[in-house]
This record gives C-alpha cells, structure tokens and sequence, in this order.
C-alpha cells in the first residue's frame, strides 16, 4: 500500500536519515543531538526564516513549548554556531537517500505520472550551478580561479531534476557537489561530475524510464555513452562549433537531399511564426571510426513578416526521429531550460537564498546546508503536488511571499501541536472549506 506524501511522511524520512548519522565527536561532550542540528537547520531552510530557531527558542523560555519540537521533531534547540560545529563534519550524502525515497513515493502513488513525457519517459535535467563565491573564505572542497594576483574561491553542483513541457513543478533529485577529487590534479569540472551521477543514480532512474537533458557541454562521446550503458536515453543541445564532423555529415546529407525538413505556420496574437524542423537519424557525434551514431535534429522559428530568425537550436539524440516524433523529441529537449526557470532562480530568488553563505565551515558545512535547502524546496513542492490541505492554502496565498510571512508570523507567536494543526488553523481563519480528503 502507497504511503500518504503528507509533512510527517517527509519528515520521518528526514528524521531516518538523520537518526543514523555517523558520531563524529569523541568523549562526552554530546549535548545536543545530531539529528537536532540536521532539523533546526533544516527549520530554517523550509520556513524561509532566519530567525526560526530563535523565536522558538524565545516561546520554549516564556511558554514552556515550541514549534521547532511540535513541528520538526527537535528534542531541543542548539544555537546556530553549535549546529554549525555539529554539521560541518558530515559529508551531505548522508542525505541523499531522502531524495531517492522521495521520488520512489511519488513514482508509487502515481504523481510521477503527471511528468511523463515523449514515450512515457520522465526527462532529468542536468545543469550546473554555482552557490557560493568569495575572494577571502574557502575551504577544501572549494574550487578557484586566478586572475592575475586574486584568487576567488567558489562552490558549484550539478542540479539534476525532473522536468516536463507545461509543467511549473520539478522534482529535485541527488546533487553531485563539483569538488576536488583525491588522485585528480586537475579541478573537478561540470562532466565529470555528471558522469559521477549517472554512475551513481542512472541505473536506478533507468527503472523509472528517463531521458536525460542538457546543454551542448554534455553532448560529448564519453558522456552519451555513459547514458546509454546505464539503459537511459538523452537529448542534448548539440551545436556547430562543438561538433564539426557531425554539421559536415548533415551538411553533405543535405546536399544530396537525405536531411528531412517540413514547415509548420502558428499564429502568435499579432503575427504569425514558421516553425521549420530538419532531422536526420545515424551521424557520427565526433571524428573517428569508433564515432557514437546519434540521431540529430534543428527547430528554428522565423519571424512570418519580418523574415527574422527568432529562435534556432539543435539536438542530439539517442531517440530514433521521425516526421511524427520529431516535434516531441524537440518539445523535449527545449525542457532543458526549466531546470533554470524553475528550480536554479526559485532557489536563488524566491526565498530559499540559494547563494547566500549560511555557514561555509573548514569541511563539509557548505555542501550539507546546501543540501538541506535542496531538500526544503523539495517537500515543498511535494506538498504541493500531493498534500490537499497545503494545495488549497498555495491557491489562497498565491504569492509565495505571502503564504510564507504568514508562516513566519504564526509560528512565531502561536504554538502548534503539529502540521496539520497549523494547515487547519490557517484553513479555518481564511474561511476556506476544508478538503474532502482533510479526514
């Protein structure tokens, strides 16, 4: 039987990851828990609130009780400098597996289903990031530049999600955090840890039936073929400057009338657009005998009065392509941006401060907090797909800064014995009715 995707399933997985953390402080010093520091920091990353802790803090001392208790499972409240000392030795994969039982539930309960996509596939977007950069604090899994006599220290991971046309959700998955390597004198690089990931995970999203997505810095042989060993398929941009032999190929196909093309008319309000797809299936992705056959092909959209070319892009393709799939497969590929639009400026604009140095430390701090922001904004947005009593206050307090203020403001001043308390009180005093589902 499927289990209900509702905060306390969310959170008891959080806290079983938590819970078996590895004890990394040695004699008797452990007053505070662990798991305490993983939820209080994780409190403030899903209530957007810097100041959580200290207001609950503040209610414990003048009401004896407190939502970081009633809410989140703390046993008691470490001061943020004792959840950085506490968290800044563990590695962020001690987390990882709550984004693997995350997908699993929503794949059980069906809500994958809403993301799939061109042959029922759910499309992982791979793109990397950056979230933190200074030119004075760093520490060893920090990558630099150097110009001239200035170093800049920075973090940068790779965001991999689920993503599908027309859909504004993404579903978060494991990040590969992009550090330095033991045995590796060169710095870590964007593909390298994609081929971490896919090493790691792509056997397991294989199961689940996935095409992977990407910018033309992917579309490389040892990549693709890494893609295709663990029984996944890709789209990936694929431009001319990059691939030389592969637009030769095309160019010589198309002399000799072998490139399909057709032209489609759509009206855009005041002016129409011609959308014109050209493809070809099995050219060589590189130079070689041992070149990987890809399957290739371009969408560009013209201007129907002035002529001008408004958009045109291209993409290499496990996919077989045909006049019938090929609009699909484009519609597919163009998916790509959302991993952008809707997961890297959410992160970084709308609240969850995604670039914001909440805590570097000398080990792993960085890598962990980031990660328990990752996993904030992804219970969010399972909420939000599944939980019908935080659907229907999402839809009331449309503005996202509105529904987390009040958040904030609740939890500062009233105590709640749980979630759904609070969803209930919020729901009551906004006069809405109560879901049917709500028990």
């Amino acid at each position: 039987m499927s289990k209900d995707l509702s905060f306390s399933t969310l959170m008891h997985l959080l806290n079983g990851a938590s819970g078996v953390l590895p004890e990394h402080r040695k004699g008797k010093n452990v007053t505070y828990a662990l798991q305490d520091a993983v939820l209080g920091a994780f409190s403030v990353f899903f209530m957007q609130s810097a100041s959580f802790l200290a207001h609950q803090e503040d209610m414990q001392n003048h009401e004896g009780h407190n939502n970081a208790v009633s809410l989140f499972g703390l046993k008691t409240i470490p001061s943020d400098n004792q959840i950085r000392n506490l968290l800044d030795p563990l590695e962020a994969s001690h987390l990882f597996a709550v984004f693997a039982e995350v997908s699993s539930l929503l794949e059980e309960n069906g809500e994958l289903q809403a993301f799939r996509t061109y042959r029922d596939n759910l499309l992982i977007v791979l793109d990397g990031t950056q979230y933190f950069s200074s030119k004075e604090i760093h520490c060893a899994n920090c990558s630099h530049r150097t110009h001239g006599d200035e170093t800049t220290y920075f973090h940068t991971l790779i965001t991999p999600v689920i993503a599908a046309p027309g859909n504004s959700r993404v579903i978060a998955l494991e990040p590969e955090f992009i550090v330095p390597q033991d045995g590796h004198e060169k710095q870590d690089c964007e593909r390298a840890a994609a081929k971490r990931w896919l090493e790691q995970y792509g056997t397991r999203y294989a199961g689940l039936k996935a095409t992977v997505l990407g910018d033309d810095l992917f579309c490389n042989q040892p990549l693709c073929e890494k893609v295709l060993e663990k029984k996944l398929n890709f789209i990936f941009v694929c431009k001319p400057d990059s691939h030389p032999e592969l637009y030769q190929m095309v160019e010589f196909l198309e002399a000799n009338g072998q490139v399909e093309q057709f032209s489609e008319r759509s009206w855009k309000g005041k002016h129409a657009e011609i959308y014109t797809f050209r493809y070809v299936n099995q050219v060589p992705l590189r130079a070689g005998a041992d070149a990987l056959q890809v399957n290739w092909c371009e969408l560009s959209i013209q201007h129907e009065t002035t002529g001008k070319i408004i958009y045109r892009n291209a993409w290499a393709t496990h996919h077989e392509i045909a006049r019938t799939t090929v609009k699909a497969i484009v519609q597919a590929g163009r998916t790509r941006w959302k991993v952008e639009n809707e997961n890297n400026n959410v992160l970084k604009t709308k609240g969850y401060h995604f670039e914001h140095n909440f805590g570097h430390g000398t080990q792993h701090l960085a890598t962990f907090l980031l990660t328990l922001n990752l996993l904030a904004f992804l219970f969010h947005t399972v909420l939000d797909i599944a939980d019908a009593k935080y659907k229907l206050l999402r839809i009331k307090l449309r503005v996202r800064k509105t529904f987390f203020d009040d958040l904030r403001a609740l939890t500062r001043y009233l105590y709640f014995e749980s979630w759904q308390h609070l969803m209930d009180f919020m729901i009551a005093n906004l006069k809405l009715t109560p879901p049917l589902d709500s028990g």
